[in-house]
């Protein structure tokens, strides 16, 4: 016998998980509602089957192509236009040429398809409807029956004053094909509305079977929900959905739980689902083969589907999530709320109950979804953050983003010019670097690798290249999952906005240079990389003699980075005694939490004094930064180190410190004193290498332990800036110590307070008005100064937040002078 699925339905209340797919492949817990419909059929021997097809016809053609895959036999009819129920059954013509039943694959049932056949048969029908009990019948046709079975009347979608029965018609029919021949091929007809009731009324045998079992029309989200609810707590006889891994969790391949994760089933895990640790996950859930689960998730009755990345302590409450999703640390996913198909909701953001996001949609950090969205710009607008461009490796930046990114960065520049580019030690950075190097090459544009070194070498080397630009592939530092592409300009600094926007244009609109085959890129390996940067390196270091004297050890942590692969050659030419901490590289490790830092500072001091040696540093592992420990072992607090290292430059060589704005007041006292000038600038690094290339102070600080020596390169140099502080040691004979505590200690105090994108600017231009702006030189973000004390409202270009800086007399009253604004921009914001 021979069955006939109807696969052609839109699924119009099933948007937005229907946007990119038919209903029927809609997927419930392992596999889409056609494969459990094809399951159900080869349990009761009905192999041979057509699939009526019109709503993206071609997703389930290619998802099972002839059947073999499923155990079945398929072969397939496409309707150009609508045909109805029955029109799309008539379309398939001489081919059904003896009783047949008919079933709808966009529902989930086990109803026992060979007793409907058997009693078709007994009753020797001309068609048999497979009805079934359900409490509200208004959404179904109701079919009423005489004692013996047999269809007296049809009621389609009946008022409560209409309803006789809560017998539905479920869409399973054995069918005798000659009933259909009342209609021509291709003429479009329903079973319900025109076949079954003209048959009624010529009097054909029509029964209804009364079937148990379960069944469940997946036409609605809650429906949709419930039905995978039923599946996961066996309420439906279905395929094995996975091996139990621990009671109640089923898994399907091969799965990552951390031991501190919490699961209470019914859960079904995909192949490759990955679980990060203190995460909770609370069934009926269902979680598709590739998500991955950061720490602390909350998953209480969510449906995840493939390839979908969920952040640190995000919450999805009875939501559903599409297919290649980017759920972000902290985001929630209130109650009947559905995110669409790649769509990526930032950090902290929050979708309010039964908010439905449309496929292709990004939600801003910190954003509260009120409404739906279904039109509007699709995917990212920007590309370039304070870091480049940056985002979750394989979620946010795949192969194929890198490959588009490279081709339109390149359509920018001249054909035929060249570009450096390098990358850190982890294997994520090898990916991106490799595929973005592909799309450069593309648009005509060579490639200088410098293959793996640090960020200062590179942006080094490209300035000595004279390159047209540099591309730098790393792990960020604050989060081992996200990667940064750090975009140069020909001065090695980081691009500027008029060349990002020129990047974003050429990306968003697809307007990339394709050359001919004789114009694609070359790639070459550059010559002399560590030993060019090595020789300008150690010119710059004009008292050489001074260093190799003082007989220095020092301790230096590389943090397993590529400095690595440099710094120590350096230290021994210069007669300096090196003890090294995770000096090898190594491609799996990335970044560290802050109490990780702190405690490995700690075993940095502990080390040092126990060595007796000269100080002890942290490298950053991309070479830029240096985090110190005194000769005592102590760790220095890093504005202090700041000012300290200021003064002890100018009193060598007396010249212009550059500092960034929220740097304590005191600083230009003891600059001065020292026979030096201040001179403040931005807080973004991208100001201060811009200011180091142009006016060439003595040094720059950011604040955070970057330093650049423009005399040098113009370019944070973790590597230079360990040299430099032993250089101005033997020259001054002080050690670290003595300097440190020769310093006073700012009293400093920082907070951090969130703000919507959209109230940053009221809340700034309030500030700005505010009679003590005027009377202070303003910078960067809005400073009031008043009676030696200070407050700094900076507002953070990558989050939703603002930093709040504030120095007083003593700790204490920078602390409350800071949670004083603190306190006042939540109240500005609130009265947006």
């Amino acid at each position: 016998m021979q069955a006939v699925v109807m696969a052609g339905g839109e699924g119009s209340r099933l948007r937005p998980l229907t946007i990119n797919r038919p209903k029927p492949m809609v997927s419930i817990v392992n596999k889409p509602c056609l494969g459990h419909i094809f399951d159900l059929l080869g349990r009761h021997g009905l192999t041979d089957a057509w699939v009526t097809l019109q709503y993206l016809a071609s997703q389930i053609q290619d998802s099972f192509g002839d059947g073999g895959g499923v155990g079945m036999k398929l072969r397939y009819s496409v309707e150009e236009t609508p045909l109805g129920t029955g029109g799309s059954v008539r379309q398939i013509g001489s081919a059904l040429d003896d009783t047949f039943v008919v079933i709808s694959g966009d529902a989930l049932t086990d109803i026992d398809l060979s007793a409907v056949v058997a009693y078709h048969r007994e009753r020797g029908a001309a068609v048999t409807l497979t009805l079934y009990h359900v409490p509200n019948p208004l959404e179904y046709g109701v079919v009423i029956t005489n004692g013996d079975g047999r269809i007296t009347k049809f009621l389609e979608k009946p008022s409560w004053g209409e309803v006789f029965s809560d017998t539905i018609n479920t869409g399973i029919y054995v069918i005798e094909p000659r009933v259909l021949e009342r209609y021509a091929v291709g003429e479009a007809f329903d079973f319900s509305k025109d076949l079954f009731p003209k048959l009624l009324e010529a009097g054909e045998p029509l029964y209804g079977y009364v079937a148990s079992g379960y069944w469940t029309d997946v036409g609605s989200i809650p429906e949709y929900a419930r039905a995978n609810a039923d599946v996961l707590y066996g309420r439906v006889k279905t395929g094995p959905i996975g091996d139990e891994v621990r009671p109640g969790v089923f898994a399907s391949g091969e799965v990552e739980i951390d031991p501190q994760a919490h699961l209470v089933g019914p859960i079904y895990l995909g192949n490759g689902v990955k679980i990060g640790a203190a995460a909770e996950i609370v069934g009926p859930t269902v979680i598709r083969d590739y998500v991955a689960i950061e720490g602390g998730a909350v998953l209480d009755r969510a449906i995840v589907w493939r390839n979908s990345y969920i952040g640190e302590r995000a919450e999805i409450h009875g939501a559903l999530v599409g297919r290649q999703c980017a759920l972000k640390s902290r985001v929630v996913l209130e109650e009947g709320s559905v995110v669409g198909d790649h769509c990526v909701v930032n950090d902290g953001a929050r979708v309010r109950s039964q908010v439905k996001i449309w496929p292709d949609k990004q939600i801003e950090s910190g954003a509260v979804v009120n409404a739906s969205l279904v039109w509007g710009s699709q995917g990212r607008r920007t590309l370039f953050g304070r870091f480049g461009v940056t985002g979750v490796v394989n979620i946010d930046l795949t192969p194929e983003f890198a490959a588009r990114l490279g081709a339109a960065y390149a359509s920018t520049l001249p054909k035929g010019a060249t570009v450096t580019m390098n990358r850190d030690q982890h294997r994520s950075s090898r990916m991106l670097k490799r595929a973005l190097m592909g799309g450069i090459v593309s648009a005509g544009i060579h490639v200088a690798d410098l293959l793996q070194t640090p960020l200062p070498i590179g942006r080094f080397h490209t300035r000595r290249l004279g390159a047209a630009g540099g591309v730098h592939v790393r792990v960020s530092p604050f989060d081992v999952r996200v990667c940064d592409l750090k975009f140069f300009d020909r001065q090695a600094l980081d691009m500027d906005k008029t060349q990002e926007r020129k990047v974003e244009t050429a990306f968003f609109r697809e307007d990339v240079r394709r050359v001919s085959y004789e114009d694609v890129g070359a790639i070459y390996q550059s010559a002399r990389v560590g030993e060019a940067y090595s020789e300008a390196f150690l010119a710059e270091i004009v008292h050489r003699h001074q260093v190799a004297e003082r007989k220095f050890k020092v301790v230096v942590n590389f943090s397993h980075g590529t400095g690595a692969q440099f710094l120590p050659q350096l230290l021994n030419e210069l007669g300096v005694d090196l003890v090294s901490i995770n000096g090898v590289v190594s491609e799996n490790v990335g970044s560290r939490t802050f109490e990780q830092f702190q405690e490995e500072r700690r075993e940095l001091g502990t080390i040092v004094a126990a060595l007796n040696a000269s100080a002890g540093l942290i490298l950053d592992a991309g070479g830029e930064k240096i985090f110190v420990v005194d000769d005592r072992g102590r760790p220095t607090n890093d504005m202090h180190f700041l000012v300290a290292f200021a003064a002890l430059s100018a009193r060598v060589t007396p010249g212009v410190v550059a500092v960034p704005v929220f740097a304590p007041s005191m600083i230009e006292r003891i600059v001065g004193e020292a026979g030096g000038r201040v001179q403040r600038v931005r807080a973004s690094g991208n100001a201060q290498m811009d200011l180091a290339a142009r006016e060439h102070p003595l040094i720059v600080a950011d604040g955070v332990g970057g330093f650049i020596f423009p005399r040098f390169h113009p370019s944070f140099d973790g590597l230079f800036a360990t040299v430099r502080l032993l250089e101005l040691l033997a020259v001054t004979g002080h050690t670290l110590a003595d300097v440190m505590d020769e310093t006073p200690a700012a009293k400093l105090a920082r907070l951090q307070v969130a703000c919507p994108w959209e109230r940053k600017g009221r809340v700034l231009r309030v500030l700005a008005q505010d009679p003590r702006t005027e009377r202070t030189r303003q910078i960067d973000g809005v400073k009031h100064q008043e009676d030696g004390e200070w407050v700094l409202v900076l507002p953070d270009a990558d989050r939703p937040l603002f930093n709040v800086y504030a120095e007083a007399g003593d700790e204490g009253r920078a602390w409350t002078l800071a949670q004083e604004y603190a306190d006042r921009v939540e109240h500005l914001q609130a009265e947006t």
